[in-house]
């Protein structure tokens, strides 16, 4: 307890040479104070009768102090670095170094505390990422498993509704391993362009009808420039397109519309795509989270039951800023309506 109170004093000890903006000047100033303090004891000592041999010891023991008490700001910072490297090998990301001084070893210890700050949202991610994999993972398993139970077990006969039901827990588990498969390219970097010129109409036709095979209660009308065409990445647009129409199919209310616009970019090769539904949209507070891997925004939106893993704006977030361009939330008088910009390759 005594030395834990000590060391609390000591870190809060005054650091006079703080102001000062270079490490070679602090070590200049606590030589030329050591000296002057030095020769001023061996000077005081004279009028007093002691000769040199006797006040020079007490000069330098006085020295030694004015430089543990000038020095303290120059070395403290590394040594609360080297505590808080040792706390962090440990797991402990909430250690912080003061950092007040203004020189080379004060920008290091506010870099420190930015990389402690970083490291510990980085720790909070991966916490929270384990956490919503295995809530995601549990609850399609356990309804399975639940169903093959009932069959195994005579409960209830293996009709064609059990079995579907059975298919589509199935296909959700097949749905989140390949997001999260996405994922881990996105945090690799493995997830080169291969880009190619689309015909923007064909493209947004296909992704469509790929959509409704999934919605059946879902409409999906486009409303495409004639002739559109776009440089892209096939692939990586269908995910941007392809989730941005799962996400408003499931929000969107059962038989209205789904709507799909594409137009030209503001480049050679540009593309401007915009999705909108009439469902309850995403409040304004909870626009810039929705694109965060396992956001599921307020009640009501991604929260809904049903309402999917929270992964699929992330992926399409990734995949438009793989092209170089933006997706964002627009302010619409009702539902939800998201627009991608692509800018086309550099030339």
């Amino acid at each position: 307890m005594e030395a834990r109170v000590f060391h609390r004093l000591w870190t809060r000890w005054p650091r006079p040479l703080d102001p000062l903006r270079s490490i070679k000047m602090k070590f200049g100033v606590v030589v030329v104070v050591t000296a002057c303090v030095a020769v001023l004891i061996v000077l005081w000592g004279y009028p007093l009768g002691f000769r040199a041999r006797q006040t020079m010891p007490v000069g330098v023991l006085i020295s030694l102090v004015v430089i543990q008490l000038l020095a303290h700001g120059m070395t403290a910072p590394l040594r609360e670095m080297t505590a808080a490297a040792r706390a962090m090998a440990r797991g402990d990301y909430s250690r912080r170094v003061r950092a007040t001084s203004r020189d080379e070893v004060g920008e290091l210890a506010q870099a420190f505390n930015r990389m402690a700050a970083d490291l510990a949202e980085v720790d909070r991610q991966r916490r929270e990422f384990v956490a919503n994999v295995s809530h995601e993972l549990r609850t399609p398993i356990s309804a399975l498993r639940a169903v093959l139970e009932n069959v195994a077990d005579g409960v209830t006969p293996a009709t064609p509704d059990v079995l579907e039901t059975a298919l589509d827990q199935t296909e959700r588990l097949g749905r989140l391993v390949t997001q999260l498969l996405d994922l881990s390219r996105v945090e690799a970097g493995a997830a080169p362009l291969d880009l190619d010129e689309l015909d923007v109409a064909a493209f947004i036709g296909d992704v469509a009808a790929e959509a409704a095979a999934g919605h059946p209660d879902a409409v999906f009308e486009a409303d495409v420039t004639p002739g559109l065409r776009a440089t892209a990445d096939r692939d990586r647009l269908h995910q941007v397109v392809a989730n941005l129409l799962d996400n408003a199919a499931k929000h969107g209310p059962a038989g209205r519309p789904v709507t799909v616009t594409a137009r030209p970019g503001a480049g050679p090769g540009g593309l401007v795509i915009e999705v909108a539904d009439e469902g309850p949209g995403i409040p304004p507070e909870e626009r810039a989270r929705v694109f965060e891997r396992f956001s599921r925004g307020a009640a009501g939106q991604a929260g809904t039951p049903g309402g999917g893993t929270g992964l699929g704006l992330a992926i399409a977030n990734w995949a438009t800023e793989l092209h170089g361009g933006d997706i964002t939330v627009l302010d619409t008088a009702k539902g939800c309506r998201i627009r991608v910009v692509l800018p086309g390759p550099p030339r």
